[in-house]
């Protein structure tokens, strides 16, 4: 390529999200994934991450409702986070049942602890008014 120089650069970057986490794991490392879910599947059950998870639609369309928000549809293209810790991920299932979706999440995590833990029963019903619907 030479001493040749590009001013693309200056225009190639574009913001899809920005957040600031309420807190960061000490001696959190970082785990990016790709996940995908065939037409129709719901996804993991509820469920919480132990640091905050941002992520990216690349195809498709996500159903994703985090305790105390309405759950939303992600598309292709849309970012989305959640902030780890006590809150509960209910929803990261496909909203379409017509073709798969397929996304990214970033997520920082507690050393020595597991980067997802699922919700049992007795929580979900003793939290339940904590989701909106």
């Amino acid at each position: 390529m030479g001493d040749k120089r590009s001013d693309a650069w200056q225009t190639a970057v574009t913001v899809l999200q920005e957040a600031q986490p309420p807190f960061i794991p000490a001696g959190a490392h970082a785990m990016t994934i790709v996940i995908e879910y065939p037409a129709g599947d719901p996804g993991t059950p509820p469920h919480r991450h132990p640091g905050p998870a941002f992520g990216v639609v690349l195809e498709g369309e996500m159903l994703f409702e985090l305790e105390g928000e309405a759950p939303r549809v992600v598309k292709a293209g849309e970012a989305f986070w959640e902030p780890g810790g006590d809150v509960i991920h209910y929803s990261d299932g496909n909203a379409r049942d017509d073709g798969p979706v397929r996304f990214t999440v970033t997520m920082l995590c507690d050393p020595g602890k597991p980067m997802l833990v699922l919700v049992d029963d007795d929580e979900l019903a003793a939290r339940r008014d904590r989701r909106v619907r």
